[in-house]
């Protein structure tokens, strides 16, 4: 038989991971030494337990199966939880393995090092952010609470924690055996693509806005099926930017209300039917709407449930309402011209000694892409993110509902784990938390480039608070550490500059290139002025 380590580690590789994240520590460090020598999975150890949440996060993202971190009780633990916290509040499903004392240590009398208040105080926080959890204490047991506890985060594509006693690890178990997915009821999943087609057929002007979960669930390319036969325009949310990057001919743009595209705005707000898949119903995708969101001509598919008007359909999975939704829907015309994406992106950055202002960025970026081809992109929260919005629509990372800070590079670094190059969008502040990860990439042979937004500023607070003088950062020279890290750096302060050093980071392969990209403390790109103009008279009209 097996050992405990042995199953788990193979469970999670049959459940879809691919890399494990980590910290060792003393009551994970059996574990790890079974991760090492097996090689059933590649493993990464990086610098902080944050970083090792966001990477796994972003990992899981990208290819679609599980992220793992694997870290220490107590301190290795309770440092991961702001970034399962963003992994939950964005579906994002992660497997957390956390170490633990032993069965004799826990009932030695003695306070233990990293605990808390008591032994179980670790697995009562994690309750609070994961949708399933498993204690290892028992061999007999072990197997069957991993392989629900995996199905669990596959299905609800929501992080787990699974605590591993030290003493287990050697322990003889039983092989893991997958459960089966619990697929929606025949009869219930007909009804409801019945009632949703007729819906689509007795509207004038439906439109397909789209978020995260479509990613999570693997459906992008049947949802892509799906608007090209009902000839039905389909918008992104702004936490679903990114999306469908193949599918051009799909996508008519990002939904940001006051503060987007004018024509994508009318899309959504005049439809009179919005069929929201896998759509997270947050702030930051709908606070500057100038019209909520409607019941009545709303539709809305996520998770395991959809919603038509006032009538509910339990354990619908997102996966099979679509597969059945493409497998019945008849080819139509379609109903309207949606504005083509290309038309939208700037291009075309003069090559001057001006100074680089946010949005002159996203111009240098679509100009790259257009010589080099387009890069898979991470992004930390900020004007970087708003950036992001006018850069073409490739594959991209970021907490854009959950807004911590810090997540950008290490996002990276976790795609590229899983072989691609990414593109990393990160403002000073944040890179001042998580940027020194990227001395870890030399040790993997990863090269990320890295577009540090340097205003020496908090200057996403600075447009909501702009008379604090806490928003001000000092100057700490990025560009110049990164060589002593196993990087290239350069410092551009004009436009001409900015080109120039991305066609080198382009070309330089093996180890990763920070630009460091000075800009005028105040200015944004025009997409957060525009947002933080919606936002205002939004607010404006609640007091009103």
């Amino acid at each position: 038989m097996p050992s405990l380590a042995y199953a788990l580690l193979t469970a999670l590789r049959d459940h879809g991971a691919r890399e494990i994240f980590g910290i060792p520590g003393d009551f994970v460090l059996p574990l790890f030494k079974v991760i090492e020598e097996s090689g059933i999975l590649q493993s990464f150890t990086l610098s902080h337990e944050p970083a090792v949440g966001f990477a796994a996060d972003a990992a899981a993202r990208y290819h679609g199966g599980l992220g793992v971190a694997v870290v220490t009780y107590g301190a290795g633990a309770f440092n991961v939880v702001n970034a399962i916290a963003g992994a939950y509040a964005e579906r994002s499903p992660v497997v957390v393995v956390a170490g633990a004392p032993g069965a004799r240590e826990r009932v030695s009398g003695f306070l233990l090092h990293h605990q808390a208040r008591t032994i179980e105080t670790q697995l009562a926080v994690f309750k609070e952010i994961t949708c399933d959890q498993a204690v290892l204490t028992d061999p007999a047991t072990a197997p069957a609470q991993i392989a629900r506890v995996l199905r669990s985060a596959r299905e609800m594509s929501l992080p787990v924690y699974i605590e591993f006693p030290r003493d287990m690890v050697d322990a003889e178990v039983e092989p893991v055996v997958p459960l089966p997915p619990r697929h929606a009821a025949a009869d219930a999943l007909a009804e409801c693509v019945e009632e949703i087609l007729a819906r689509i057929a007795g509207a004038a002007a439906p439109v397909i806005v789209v978020d995260v979960e479509i990613r999570r669930y693997g459906v992008e390319d049947t949802i892509a099926s799906l608007a090209r036969k009902l000839g039905i325009p389909l918008v992104t949310t702004f936490m679903g930017r990114g999306l469908l990057e193949n599918a051009g001919d799909v996508v008519a743009g990002t939904y940001l209300g006051a503060a987007g595209d004018p024509a994508v705005t009318r899309l959504v707000e005049d439809a009179d039917l919005v069929l929201m898949l896998g759509v997270i119903l947050s702030d930051t995708n709908f606070a500057l709407s100038n019209r909520a969101p409607d019941p009545r001509r709303t539709i809305m598919a996520s998770s395991r449930e959809v919603q038509i008007g006032h009538h509910m359909y339990r354990d619908m999975p997102l996966a099979d309402l679509i597969g059945a939704l493409e497998g019945r829907a008849a080819p139509q015309a379609p109903r309207s011209s949606p504005p083509r994406q290309h038309a939208v992106y700037p291009r075309g950055l003069p090559a001057d000694d001006q100074p680089v202002a946010p949005s002159d960025i996203a111009t240098a970026i679509n100009d790259l892409f257009d010589r080099h081809g387009k890069m898979p992109m991470t992004s930390d929260i900020g004007d970087c993110l708003f950036t992001a919005m006018e850069i073409d629509n490739t594959a991209l990372a970021a907490p854009g509902y959950y807004a911590g800070m810090g997540f950008g590079v290490p996002a990276g670094i976790g795609v590229a784990a899983t072989g691609l190059r990414p593109l990393i969008l990160v403002g000073d502040g944040a890179f001042q938390m998580t940027g020194w990860e990227l001395g870890n990439c030399r040790r993997y042979g990863l090269d990320p480039i890295v577009v540090l937004f340097n205003n020496c500023s908090w200057e996403m607070l600075r447009v909501f608070q702009p008379e604090s003088r806490f928003n001000d950062l000092d100057d700490w020279h990025f560009a110049e550490v990164a060589g002593a890290i196993g990087g290239a750096g350069e410092r551009v302060t004009s436009r001409a500059g900015l080109a120039a050093a991305l066609d080198r980071a382009v070309l330089r392969r093996g180890q990763f290139s920070l630009i460091e990209v000075m800009l005028p403390r105040g200015e944004t790109s025009q997409t957060l002025a525009r947002f933080v103009a919606g936002f205002k008279s939004a607010r404006e009209r609640m007091k009103g």
